[in-house]
């Protein structure tokens, strides 16, 4: 018995140290979480993406953002690199547009024709029609961009685009989901948007101080809507970046990209239900610190939940469609067409979702 008892005592003053000394990346900081209602309200829960038609990716993964192209043809950002292009017909064969190099995320055309990108890896990219890459910023204000994820262009072409994480770069910590991880744990709130002039090629910044903002839109009046994640917030700046203010709060999940609809509204995809027990320990950063340094199986993960939401320029939801069990998840948002189709984005899925409209 004194043996066991031996070991006993020495395996759990081991598992201790090792829970309290073993170094991590993050360093959290104490914070407020706001009150979680859960999917109740606007957002009591429905099944209105179960059913969804797909598009095929031919093999490759992670459609995290689409963007309707000038020839009507449909772009996908994928995990592997690669920028593809399909049409709306299932079963048609995707064609590789272009190759980023490495993690494209956010996309969007410009009037001229060019596709930018917010690469996770390579910073602000622009695509030619013919398929030229291009790199146009990889730091900003004395800083690398660690970790772009959402690209918009505003009426005069500036192109605004959001780095999440001035700590947690993508490529260095794992690639895109575990970045975010990290930085969600952390909640250092080093994110901050930017944007780019195409004439000056200068990259000045917009906003600082965010805790991984995701998002970002250009309204019907030129204000800029980003989505700050690790608050559960969509944000409304004026369009000087002078004046801003929450507009839609308390989600009840992890918020990502946003997109305008032809109609003026605003669509928002929630990735994740958000993580209780990580809220509950919002003041508490040295026991987060510690939850880092458990297996991975035990660290925080995002939940298969499907969640979409249109809203309106105030903040007010017009509609969410959803998926319960999760059988199309990790929805990071949605882009609409003037027919009434609804094409429903991934961070993980290997088909891209369909509603089909008219």
């Amino acid at each position: 018995m004194k043996s066991f008892l031996g070991l006993f005592a020495l395996f759990f003053s081991i598992f201790s140290g090792y829970m309290i000394f073993w170094p991590v990346p993050v360093q959290p900081k104490a914070w407020n979480a706001p009150p979680n209602s859960g999917y109740s309200g606007a957002f009591s829960p429905n099944t209105r993406l179960r059913d969804l038609d797909f598009l095929e990716l031919d093999g490759r993964s992670g459609p995290e953002d689409v963007a309707i192209g000038p020839d009507g043809m449909i772009y996908v950002a994928t995990q592997t690199g690669e920028i593809i292009r399909r049409s709306t017909n299932p079963e048609d064969n995707a064609e590789v547009f272009a190759i980023t190099g490495g993690r494209p995320l956010g996309l969007e055309f410009a009037a001229d024709g060019t596709l930018y990108v917010a690469d996770a890896f390579r910073g602000l990219m622009s695509i030619s029609p013919s398929g030229a890459v291009r790199s146009l910023a990889t730091e900003a204000d004395g800083l690398a961009i660690l970790y772009a994820n959402d690209v918009d262009i505003g009426p005069d072409g500036t192109v605004f685009f959001t780095d999440a994480s001035t700590r947690f770069g993508a490529e260095s910590h794992g690639g895109t989901l575990s970045a975010s991880v990290l930085d969600l744990v952390e909640h250092s709130s080093s994110g901050r948007v930017l944007k780019y002039d195409p004439v000056t090629e200068q990259v000045t910044l917009f906003a600082d101080g965010m805790s991984f903002p995701n998002g970002v839109a250009v309204g019907s009046d030129g204000s800029v809507f980003v989505v700050e994640t690790g608050t559960y917030c969509v944000w409304k700046f004026s369009p000087d970046g002078s004046r801003r203010k929450q507009i839609l709060t308390k989600l009840p999940g992890f918020p990502d990209n946003i997109n305008t609809a032809p109609d003026g509204t605003l669509w928002l995809g929630l990735v994740s239900p958000r993580n209780d027990l990580m809220d509950k320990l919002d003041g508490s950063p040295e026991i987060r610190r510690a939850v880092m340094r458990l297996p991975e199986k035990m660290k925080p993960a995002p939940t298969r939940y499907g969640f979409i939401l249109r809203m309106r320029e105030d903040g007010s939801v017009v509609e969410t469609l959803q998926d319960p069990q999760g059988s199309y998840a990790l929805t990071t948002g949605a882009v609409s067409t003037s027919d009434g189709s609804v094409y429903v984005a991934s961070l993980t899925e290997r088909r891209l979702g369909v509603l089909r409209g008219n």
